[in-house]
């Protein structure tokens, strides 16, 4: 008998995330789909999942607290047997340039996407079965270093370091450690704030002369989900060619 697998998708309500919790079970595994506030949302994409004959539940937690992100996982393993894949698409992004970003608004940051990750990366590496895969986010601007992205691309260069360090530490344990970092992608995080004209410069960036969709990274997640057991320890940078 074939065990399923199971899937934890952070920040799995909306956006990237969403799309990410739904290929995930169109590949057949059963998803559990966080949410840190949003309840309906969540709840949305689980009806999604289970109407088109997926698994699927929806779990709260704040993923900087250990004692929620623990209860999370304990969830996921009360409900669907294990944990064999963690997505942590959860992340906030505020733009200014550094001599104007105020410290409250870059410990906010720091908590959700440098903590966040650390938290939930503690609990993947502790709880994900042989053959399980860990998948932070990055982004593809720690390269780019576009202005007005410091203090963001500063939270995801430590997820840079977080991702391939862990991939050492888990020696032995058959347990890959990948982050994607994908470039402008047409999200509500991504487009919210922007003036068309910096959008459209965005766009034009690519030689696809297109922005990303929620879909394509999502491929690229399920590639390091399943099939891809010699890809570990990398940054994949999913951005139609932007570098």
């Amino acid at each position: 008998m074939i065990e399923t697998r199971v899937a934890v998708v952070l920040g799995g309500s909306g956006g990237i995330g969403r799309a990410v919790a739904e290929r995930l079970a169109g590949d057949g595994m059963s998803v559990m789909v966080h949410y840190a506030g949003n309840a309906a949302r969540a709840d949305e994409v689980v009806k999604a999942i289970t109407s088109a004959g997926g698994s699927a539940a929806a779990a709260r937690a704040d993923i900087a607290d250990p004692a929620q992100v623990e209860q999370l996982f304990t969830e996921t393993e009360q409900q669907f047997g294990g944990v064999d894949v963690v997505v942590n698409t959860a992340g906030i992004m505020l733009l200014s340039p550094l001599t104007e970003l105020s410290l409250d608004d870059f410990d906010t940051m720091h908590r959700t996407n440098v903590r966040g990750t650390f938290v939930v990366s503690q609990q993947a590496a502790q709880r994900l079965r042989r053959g399980g895969a860990l998948i932070n986010f990055s982004s593809t601007v720690v390269k780019l270093a576009l202005e007005n992205y410091t203090a963001y691309a500063a939270t995801k260069g430590a997820v840079d370091a977080m991702t391939l360090i862990l991939a050492k530490e888990l020696r032995g344990r058959d347990v890959t450690v990948n982050a994607v970092a994908p470039g402008p992608t047409a999200t509500p995080l991504f487009l919210d704030g922007k003036p068309q004209a910096v959008v459209d410069h965005l766009t034009a960036m690519s030689p696809l002369e297109r922005l990303g969709r929620p879909e394509d990274i999502a491929e690229t997640v399920a590639f390091l989900a399943g099939p891809a057991r010699w890809v570990n320890g990398q940054i994949i940078y999913t951005n139609g060619g932007i570098i």
